[in-house]
C-alpha cells in the first residue's frame, strides 16, 4: 500500500501545474460529486463531506457528534468492533472519520479490485453502526482521557478561553470534543440521534480520485448512500460576532506562558479574500519570513514561533494568533504583536513584500496536491464552500491579480489592533488583565 501512496503522489506533483480536468456529475438518485479521473494505478480516494458538524450538538450534549464519529469504526451490522477491523484491514483499505464545528467528513481508500467490498463495508457503517454499549464506554474514556490532558496544556487552555470569549454562549464557544460532564452524561440514544442528524444526502459533498471513471461514479453513490435519509440537516445557529477586547491571563504553572491573540477576520467568499489572504501571510503566515516571525523571533528571540491565520466557520469569521514565550517575556512579544499590527494597518505592505508572498503562495501551491487523497480532500472541500470546478486552474491568477493599493486598502480596514483580544495561559511576569 505505501508503495501505491507513494507512486500516486509523483504522478500528481506535477500536474495541477496542467489543466486538471474535474468533471461534476450528478447520479441517477440525484446526488452531485465531482471525479478526477486517474486510471494509472489501481487505486482510489473517495470522500464524503457532511454539513452541519458537531455544532449541531445539543447545548447539554455537546461532543455528542464526536463521540458518535468515533464508533463509526467501532463495529457495524454483523460485525463486532475487532471483526470490523479485521475486515478493513484484509481489504487494504483505510476508512477516516473527522468531525468539526461545521462538518463531518470521511475518507475512504481503497483498491480498484477490492472496491466491491471496500463500499459496502463502509455503506454498513454509515447505516448499520451498532454503537455497542462496550465500544462506547472504550471511546468515552479515550475522550475523557484527551479532554484531562488538553485541561493541562497551556496552549488549548489558552484557546479553550479564548473562543468562549469570542462565540459565547454559541456552541463554537466550546470544544466540539465535548466536557468532562457532557461526555460522561452521553447516552447511547444522544448518539443515534447526532448520527440521524448528521448523516443526511441532502447535506453532502463528494469527490472521488483515481481509477474510477465518472459514469462509474454516480450508480456507486446511490448504491451506497441511497440508503441514508434525505433530508436536510439541522440549521447551525447563527451568530452575532462580538469579540471582546484586552487581555486575560490565566494562571498555569509552567515555564512559559502561550498566547492566543486575535479579531474578527473575513468571510471566503468576500471580494477581498484573496487580498487579505495575502496580508495574513505577510503579516504571520506560514513559509515566507513573517513580520512577525521577524520582529517577535529573529530580531528579538522572543519565542521559538509565532504564526496568523484565517480561520473561516459557517458562522463565523476571524483572523487568530498564537505565539509561546517565557513568562518573564511575554508581555515584550505581545507588544511587538500590538505595534507590527499596528503598523502594518497604517503603513501597508511593500511591493517587494507582495511579490515575494506572491510568489511563495502561487509556487507552494501545486505541491499540495501530493497523492490521489490528499487531492480528493481539497475538491471536497472546495465543492462544500462553492468554489467552481476551475478554481484549481484560476487560484494562482486571482493571488497574482491582486495590487499593491488593494492589499493596503484591505490592511487598513481588515487589521484592528485596538479590537485585539489576548488570552495568556501561564504565569508571565509584567502583564496585566485589561
Amino acid at each position: 500500500m505505501m508503495r501505491i501512496f507513494a507512486l500516486g503522489a509523483l504522478l500528481w506533483a506535477g500536474t495541477v501545474q496542467a489543466d486538471v480536468a474535474v468533471k461534476s456529475i450528478t447520479s441517477p438518485g440525484g446526488l452531485s460529486a465531482w471525479v478526477l479521473e486517474e486510471p494509472a494505478i489501481p487505486f482510489t480516494a473517495l470522500n464524503l463531506m457532511f454539513s452541519g458538524g458537531a455544532a449541531l450538538d445539543p447545548p447539554d450534549k455537546r461532543g455528542a457528534a464526536f463521540l458518535m464519529t468515533g464508533l463509526l469504526e467501532e463495529g457495524a451490522g454483523d460485525l463486532d468492533s475487532q471483526a470490523f477491523a479485521a475486515e478493513i484491514e484484509a481489504l487494504s483499505a483505510s476508512f477516516s472519520f473527522d468531525v468539526s464545528d461545521d462538518t463531518l467528513s470521511i475518507s475512504v481508500r481503497f483498491l480498484t479490485e477490492n472496491r466491491t467490498e471496500t463500499l459496502a463495508l463502509l455503506k454498513t457503517a454509515l447505516t448499520q453502526p451498532r454503537f455497542d454499549p462496550d465500544a462506547i464506554e472504550r471511546v468515552r474514556q479515550q475522550v475523557l482521557s484527551i479532554l484531562a490532558t488538553k485541561a493541562q496544556d497551556p496552549t488549548d487552555t489558552a484557546q479553550r478561553v479564548w473562543t468562549e470569549q469570542a462565540f459565547g454562549d454559541h456552541a463554537y464557544g466550546t470544544s466540539y470534543q465535548g466536557t468532562e460532564s457532557s461526555i460522561t452524561a452521553l447516552t447511547r440514544a444522544d448518539l443515534l440521534a447526532a448520527h440521524q442528524n448528521l448523516l443526511v444526502r441532502d447535506t453532502l459533498s463528494i469527490s472521488a480520485v483515481g481509477d474510477i471513471t465518472a459514469e462509474d461514479l454516480g450508480p456507486i453513490l446511490d448504491d451506497l448512500l441511497g440508503d441514508l435519509p434525505a433530508g436536510s440537516a439541522l440549521e447551525t445557529a447563527p451568530l452575532q460576532l462580538d469579540i471582546p477586547t484586552g487581555l486575560t491571563v490565566v494562571d498555569m504553572p509552567t515555564p512559559q506562558s502561550v498566547a492566543i491573540f486575535g479579531h474578527a477576520g473575513i468571510d471566503r467568499n468576500h471580494p477581498d479574500f484573496f487580498a487579505a489572504f495575502i496580508l495574513n501571510t505577510i503579516l504571520g503566515g506560514q513559509g515566507i519570513e513573517s513580520r512577525l516571525t521577524a520582529e517577535v523571533r529573529e530580531k528579538r528571540g522572543l519565542t521559538y514561533g509565532i504564526s496568523t491565520v484565517l480561520i473561516s466557520k459557517d458562522q463565523a469569521n476571524v483572523m487568530l494568533g498564537q505565539v509561546a514565550s517565557a513568562n518573564d517575556r511575554i508581555n515584550a512579544a505581545i507588544e511587538v504583536i500590538r505595534d507590527e499590527w499596528r503598523k502594518l494597518a497604517r503603513d501597508g505592505v511593500t511591493a517587494e513584500e507582495l511579490q515575494a508572498a506572491q510568489t511563495y503562495l502561487t509556487g507552494a501551491y501545486p505541491l499540495r496536491f501530493d497523492g490521489n487523497s490528499q487531492i480528493s480532500r481539497i475538491l471536497v472541500g472546495m465543492q462544500r464552500i462553492g468554489l467552481g470546478l476551475d478554481y484549481i486552474n484560476t487560484r494562482n491568477a486571482k493571488i497574482n491579480a491582486v495590487t499593491l493599493s488593494e492589499i493596503n486598502r484591505v490592511a487598513a480596514q481588515l487589521l484592528k489592533p485596538e479590537a485585539l483580544n489576548f488570552v495568556v495561559a501561564g504565569q508571565p511576569t509584567g502583564l496585566k488583565e485589561e
